[in-house]
Order: structure tokens, then C-alpha cells, then sequence
């Protein structure tokens, strides 16, 4: 456990404290920055006067539309839309390596004599997840100074709404980063990992897509993919999103113990 706290703290100095972790973090502050300002507030102005712009009402379904015109907060509401799409794809982004470059490199064999192969695939998963957990506190804190510019009023009702999206955007990112600590246990490079992963993925979704139709009574299957909750979260609000938090769970379990198979197994 003291290894796995280790490497998973190590992440978070590769973030923070290297330059190509504060390069990544420049990106995305940049990126963000721009989705805050034309995606999130230009959306939140139509939410916030009862009316919904021709872009956003043609990208979902009337009951998505009218769930999200029922949050209190529209900053929040439209927050919790965009890192519901965007999160997965920075997620398969961040974590591709998380032991390709290592295993290339030659470097897991020095990590080896401190820890062991389950405590370097499992530290190196946990510390992703911090890593994500503290870029959406950051995206948090700007939407709520954003919340703050337009009604001071509203900043208790967005805190509550936060611990909301906050718990929901860890449990859907659960299984992105376990799927890429599988493929990264696979791979010689991060490039690699998420060719991998795209490959799967595409996969995946054609044989659980026609097995789907030819066996209507294996439903199931159409929940294989992470990410495959969303569109139902989407037509949820409050706690009652918990709901499916199952689905998420289940997924990381298998992905991770297909991972850490694959880990056990490799020779470096």
C-alpha cells in the first residue's frame, strides 16, 4: 500500500511540478478557457432566460433539454453537458501512459526492486485519477467565480450542485482510466496505448451493436463500453444520478483485473 500511495503521489508531482506536466496543464487551462467562455456562459445565457439556442436543442432530446433548464444553476448545468463529452476524451489523452514509456524505456525494472508489478499498475492508475480529480476542482472554481460575476445568490445552491457533478464525473471517468491502464500495460509508448484502445473500442462497439440486434434479450451488452451511462445521466439530476453508478464500477473492475493480468504476465 506504502508503494502504491508512492507512485500514485508521484503522478501528481509529474502534473505539477515537471515541464511537460505544466505544458499539459497550460493546454488545458487554455483550452478551458475558451469552453468557459463561449461554451459554457454564451450556453448558460439561453438557460438562464427560459429559451434554448437552435444548437443546443438540435444536439439533445426535448427531455434532456427540459432536465437541464430545471438545475438551479445554469452554469453548473451546462458544466456538467461539456465534461461529460469532454473529460472522456482528455482522460484517454492523459492516462495512455502510464507504463508504455516505462516499459520502453527499461525504467519498470528499476521500479520493480521498490515496489511490486500490482503496485506499480495500481499507483500508477490511483495517481491518474488524482490527477483528473484535481483538474476538475480547478474546472469547478472557475465556473463558480463564474456563477459568483452573474448572482452572488447562487453560489450555495452551484457548491451543492459541484459535489453533484463532481462525484458523477469521477465515477464516468472510472473505467476511461482503467481501460487505459489495461492497454498501457500492452503498449511500448502512449501513442501506442491509444491506438490500442481506439481499436478495441471500435471493436467492441460493432460485435456488442450486432449481438445487441440479433439477441435483443442480451440488452446488457449496450453497456459494455465506458461511457455508455451518459446519455441516461443526462436525463438525470441531483443524487438520483448515483443510480448508475453500477455500471461505471463494473466496467473499471473488469478492464483493471484484464490490466493487471496482462501486467502480471509481461516480461520487461
Amino acid at each position: 500500500m506504502r508503494s502504491v500511495a508512492l507512485i500514485a503521489w508521484y503522478e501528481l508531482y509529474r502534473l505539477f511540478l515537471t515541464k511537460r506536466g505544466l505544458l499539459s496543464l497550460l493546454a488545458f487551462a487554455l483550452v478551458w478557457f475558451l469552453i468557459l467562455r463561449y461554451a459554457i456562459y454564451g450556453a448558460a445565457q439561453f438557460f438562464s432566460v427560459d429559451q434554448v439556442g437552435g444548437i443546443i436543442a438540435g444536439l439533445f432530446n426535448s427531455n434532456i433539454i427540459n432536465n437541464l433548464m430545471s438545475w438551479q444553476v445554469p452554469e453548473i448545468a451546462m458544466f456538467w453537458v461539456v465534461m461529460l463529452y469532454l473529460l472522456p476524451i482528455f482522460c484517454v489523452m492523459l492516462a495512455a501512459d502510464q507504463t508504455a514509456s516505462d516499459r520502453a524505456r527499461g525504467t519498470l525494472r528499476i521500479l520493480h526492486l521498490r515496489a511490486s508489478r500490482d503496485g506499480i499498475f495500481f499507483g500508477r492508475f490511483i495517481g491518474q485519477l488524482l490527477v483528473l480529480f484535481f483538474l476538475i476542482i480547478i474546472a469547478l472554481a472557475t465556473t463558480l467565480i463564474l456563477v459568483m460575476m452573474r448572482d452572488s445568490t447562487q453560489l450555495l445552491p452551484a457548491l451543492r450542485l459541484s459535489g453533484i457533478v463532481l462525484v458523477n464525473l469521477m465515477l464516468v471517468l472510472l473505467p476511461y482510466t482503467a481501460l487505459m491502464a489495461w492497454v498501457s500495460s500492452m503498449a511500448r509508448s502512449a501513442r501506442q496505448a491509444t491506438t490500442y484502445a481506439v481499436i478495441i473500442w471500435i471493436v467492441c462497439s460493432i460485435l456488442a451493436g450486432w449481438l445487441s440486434r440479433q439477441f435483443p434479450e442480451l440488452w446488457v451488452l449496450d453497456m459494455v463500453l465506458p461511457g455508455s451511462q451518459v446519455s441516461s445521466l443526462l436525463q438525470l439530476s441531483g443524487w438520483n444520478t448515483l443510480s448508475l453508478a453500477l455500471i461505471p464500477i463494473v466496467q473499471t473492475v473488469i478492464l483493471l483485473f484484464l490490466g493487471r493480468m496482462i501486467m502480471q504476465r509481461s516480461d520487461w
